[in-house]
């Protein structure tokens, strides 16, 4: 493991210059705490904990609410702590920004601020800390994104295929042949490793599935004005949803468009956040346990710093069944223009 002396040498400076820019000193300049902590960085300097110091991990959050119950996010931070606190780990929160991401590596931020490791909610694949998972050494726990190649990365979730296999099985036995799919744009990986799953899903119950079955917007209007009465048209008798926020808004245009669910078309979500049950009709979905995932995720990171590598860790999906999804229509149905 390298020292502060192994830092000193190779930036031609004293052992105390090191020590006072990896402590944040103000008499050390911007420029030489840069160049320490990516020197740190690269020979792979750990520093050492006080012995009155709690360790630290922090939980990066972006595009995910958490602060209230109801929230997705805020189960999965009960789980996490559950197990992280009191294993003696001080767990931080922290808002992630693509300001931030650009501002400072990954490894500088985690050197900079001490941290034994990260779990990450709430990632799309366009932010700038995806290219530095690939070779970071952090231990570092991903939910619902994966990156390969690196072991000191672990992907957590829960698997989307086994949950659109449900679905799609579920409505099937409800003798749904046309069923319809209408998503958030793809820019998550959660998205599009749902978008891939409905269609092996159909595929696998000898369903059809041409491209046009898939609709998928970054804006929830487009899928609302747009998406949704298209695949009525062609005849969708059930629309599976991406996500149980879209399923929801799903059932209010139904209902403001005289479109009766589950008589004229079945909904399904994903998820089985809180408000499936107070949707009229109330949401049937995928279920994936929060809490759990949580604790998965303080597992797999825990193993992380002690050197053990996991790859991925799935948890199973359920189907909960409510009022939204009845036995397929006979006949058309008329959209109104």
């Amino acid at each position: 493991m390298a020292t502060l002396e192994d830092i000193a040498r190779v930036l031609g400076v004293t052992k105390g210059t090191v020590s006072k820019a990896l402590n944040g000193a103000v008499d050390v300049s911007e420029a030489m705490r840069r160049s320490v902590v990516e020197t740190a960085v690269e020979l792979g300097y750990s520093r050492p904990r006080r012995g009155d110091e709690a360790p630290r991990i922090a939980v990066f959050i972006t595009n995910m609410a958490y602060a209230r119950p109801e929230d997705f996010g805020y189960d999965i931070l009960v789980g996490f702590r559950k197990l992280a606190e009191p294993a003696g780990y001080q767990v931080q929160v922290i808002p992630l920004s693509i300001e931030l991401e650009e501002d400072i590596p990954y490894e500088q931020y985690m050197m900079r601020h001490h941290y034994l490791g990260a779990l990450f909610l709430g990632l799309s694949l366009r932010d700038p800390w995806l290219r530095d998972f690939e070779t970071c050494t952090s231990p570092t726990v991903l939910y619902d994104n994966h990156v390969t190649g690196n072991p000191r990365v672990t992907y957590v979730g829960a698997d989307n295929g086994e949950g659109l296999r449900l679905a799609v099985q579920y409505l099937k036995g409800l003798n749904h042949r046309n069923i319809g799919y209408l998503s958030s744009a793809l820019g998550a990986y959660v998205y599009r490793q749902r978008y891939d799953a409905f269609f092996q899903a159909m595929r696998d119950n000898h369903l059809p599935c041409g491209r046009k079955q898939a609709r998928n917007s970054f804006h929830q209007h487009i899928c609302l004005d747009e998406h949704l009465p298209a695949l009525l048209k062609q005849g969708c008798t059930a629309i599976l949803c991406s996500h149980d926020t879209l399923a929801c808004a799903v059932l209010e245009r139904c209902r403001e468009q005289g479109i009766r669910v589950p008589e004229d078309v079945s909904v399904l979500g994903f998820d089985d956040l809180p408000l499936c049950e107070t949707c009229r009709p109330p949401l049937t979905t995928i279920r994936q346990d929060r809490t759990e995932l949580g604790k998965s995720a303080y597992c797999a990171l825990a193993s992380q710093i002690e050197g053990v590598a996991p790859s991925t860790f799935l948890l199973h999906t359920e189907l909960i069944p409510r009022a939204s999804c009845a036995n397929a229509r006979e006949g058309e149905l008329t959209i109104d223009n």
